[in-house]
């Protein structure tokens, strides 16, 4: 429980962070489409931020749970592929780190089906 409340808040101020630069830092120097990616990989990360955290209040509510274990752990791991791959592509403007970014995206629907399968079984 208390590794993903903390886990989620590193990553919704890691969000805003990175948000701002994007913001001021990268207006400048990226185009409209690298920006709007990097705008995508904060916006992602935000939401997944704020999953993250509800992992941590429902396994406080639970007790242990695979089921909700998994899905906070596969968020954080989306994240990483998901944004992570977004700001490298904006940054680089390499375009085959844009393969990685499905393989996030998997990760944060496979995350999201055990929430609702671990909410079925609890609640």
């Amino acid at each position: 429980m208390k590794a993903f409340i903390i886990v989620g808040a590193i990553n919704a101020f890691v969000a805003v962070a990175l948000g701002a630069f994007g913001a001021h830092g990268l207006k400048d120097r990226l185009d409209a489409h690298y920006l709007e990616i990097w705008k995508t990989g904060v916006t992602y990360q935000m939401f997944h931020a704020t999953g993250i955290l509800i992992i941590g209040l429902l396994l406080g509510k639970v007790g242990a749970s695979s089921l909700f274990s998994w899905s906070g752990w596969l968020m954080l791991a989306g994240i990483i592929l998901f944004s992570g791959s977004l700001y490298l592509l904006s940054l680089t403007k390499v375009g085959v780190l844009g393969a990685i970014t499905p393989l996030g995206g998997v990760c944060f629907l496979a995350a999201w089906v055990l929430m609702i399968v671990g909410a079925v079984k609890n609640f």
